[in-house]
């Protein structure tokens, strides 16, 4: 089978060599410039549809009637209201990083795409800052810093949308220093369709006298396209006091260390290999807590498929924290303690935080690549029967592709200084975070990639009905990596679906939730919310 030559989503040396711009950042309309009542209408006459028919993921290409593209709030309205008059299934879409196709399955008739909308500034009525859904994190990154000096620890991608990417919880490199996205979303600003059939905006915040707080909290971690359209999000801290828009959010840090190490394949026997797993397991058990000394180091591990050749680990500090430079060679140290091999060493420096936000070694996929993922948070290092299934498939003869790999992130931290019920996330106890996936470019490669790694997750997953069902050891799944696998007996023999793994808990309040604000089930995908006992056929008109 050919396999994947693009990396940059991965590591290298070649490629963490070269760091990317931020993107451009382009001014919303003004009262000189307005923007029109109603949204571009883009149908297949037109040149721009095979381009906007497309999101990140090219297994999945869309056929809708037709692809509005909106520019603000009255003109998202006037979209969801011709989609629910004209009876057709609508889906939303900003920075198009679904991991499924929700966006562009067969019954989808109508595409709401709200890339346009990527305005980014302070509301001083709000005392926050507001940001459009078409922003991408980079951006948000860039807009924050270079005017206000602040920061949302939020993904590690910049080409991510922030609309699917904050409702679904929003977590990366930072977040075990300053919690996830969600923990400084103050309100949203949402157009929702009532009992009626009517579209409308509606404000949503925190404050305890909010009477529609519980939009708000269902968009802590609810998952993208459940309840209506976000146009706007507001972001303010907790404990954000006053009206100065430098104090609203959380200062980034000035520098980070990163580093970037590697343990050839041809040196990892299967006991090697499962205690390179353990040792990292281990100190994420040790160093994940809120006050932890470590909670701002941040880490990737990736055992690729030994066809790639190596296991990387890449790790990123805050450079302000009191022996930084020792913090992470300990780290580094621990991982690795009694293997016997000394890992390759491709990159240790300080760099300028803002900068760090572009580094390829913690970014999302190349935009031209095929790819599935399966998600996992852990409570605990890894059992026995995932260590040994990750090492038999990484090592199969019978399937080849350097970028098959397991991507193993840090969690805890701040993250884990969180109720799990004052979020919508509940998974605020976990100190990894991680996927089994597989990145590919020719579409005749699918069914080997996919097998690989349903087969990969199955297998460790293997005491739990094929999925990590919450336990001492595992804590459920990421929405925000959605796996349609979740729900398919094929795969998941638990007893528990997709939106158990996902919401845990926190679950009937969202199906409340969800019945109060979309009545009709107008909103929905897949795997969307639904009120408890509704039908999965709900979403049509």
């Amino acid at each position: 089978m050919t396999t994947l030559r693009r990396r940059r989503f991965l590591t290298g040396a070649a490629a963490a060599a070269t760091l990317t711009a931020a993107p451009s950042f382009t001014a919303p309309a003004t009262a000189d410039s307005p923007s029109p009542a109603a949204p571009a209408d883009v149908t297949a006459a037109d040149g721009r549809y095979e381009d906007l028919r497309r999101g990140t993921n090219q297994r999945f290409t869309g056929s809708p009637e037709r692809i509005w593209v909106a520019t603000d709030s009255r003109q998202v309205i006037q979209a969801v209201q011709n989609a629910h008059d004209a009876g057709h299934r609508l889906a939303v879409r900003s920075g198009g990083h679904c991991y499924e196709n929700f966006t562009t399955s067969a019954d989808v008739q109508d595409v709401l795409d709200l890339s346009q909308m990527h305005d980014i500034s302070y509301d001083r009525g709000h005392r926050a800052f507001g940001v459009q859904p078409g922003a991408l994190l980079g951006q948000v990154y860039d807009q924050l810093y270079r005017r206000w000096g602040v920061y949302l620890p939020a993904g590690n991608c910049p080409t991510v949308g922030a609309g699917g990417h904050i409702q679904g919880g929003g977590y990366g490199s930072m977040s075990r220093r300053d919690g996830l996205a969600v923990d400084h979303l103050y309100g949203i600003e949402i157009v929702v369709v009532d009992a009626r059939g009517t579209a409308r905006l509606v404000t949503a915040t925190r404050e305890a006298t909010d009477p529609n707080r519980d939009l708000w909290w269902a968009h802590t971690g609810g998952g993208g396209g459940n309840f209506g359209v976000v146009t706007r999000y507001l972001l303010r801290s907790a404990d954000a006091e006053g009206s100065d828009p430098t104090q609203a959010l959380p200062s980034p840090p000035q520098a980070v260390w990163l580093s970037e190490v590697a343990w050839p394949w041809e040196n990892l026997t299967e006991e090697r290999f499962a205690r390179l797993m353990w040792n990292h397991g281990t100190w994420h058990e040790r160093n994940s807590a809120p006050d932890s000394p470590y909670r701002t180091l941040f880490s990737q591990l990736k055992p690729f498929h030994k066809s790639n050749g190596y296991v990387v680990l890449d790790s990123l500090i805050d450079a302000a924290t009191p022996g930084a430079e020792s913090k992470i060679e300990n780290y580094i140290q621990a991982v690795g303690a009694g293997l016997g091999i000394t890992p390759e060493r491709r990159q240790h420096r300080k760099i300028p935080w803002l900068h760090a936000v572009q580094w390829p070694g913690f970014t999302g996929p190349d935009p031209t690549v095929r790819f599935k993922g399966k998600s996992v948070y852990a409570r605990r290092t890894y059992t026995d029967t995932q260590v040994a299934a990750a090492y038999r498939h990484l090592t199969r003869d019978d399937y080849s592709n350097p970028s098959a790999l397991l991507m193993i992130a840090s969690y805890g931290g701040r993250l884990n200084a969180v109720a799990s019920d004052a979020t919508a996330v509940a998974q605020r106890d976990s100190i990894l975070k991680y996927q089994v996936v597989s990145m590919w470019n020719d579409g005749a490669d699918d069914a080997a990639n996919l097998a690989w790694v349903r087969e990969c997750y199955r297998d460790m997953f293997a005491d739990t009905g094929g999925v990590p069902v919450p336990n001492a050891t595992n804590d459920g799944c990421f929405v925000n990596y959605a796996d349609i696998d979740l729900d398919d007996p094929q795969w998941n023999t638990s007893g528990l679906s997709a939106h158990d793994l996902y919401y845990r808990e926190n679950l009937p309040r969202l199906q409340k939730i969800k019945a109060r604000w979309d009545p009709t089930g107008f909103f929905s995908h897949a795997q969307s919310i639904r009120p408890a006992g509704a039908s999965r056929t709900a979403h049509t008109k």
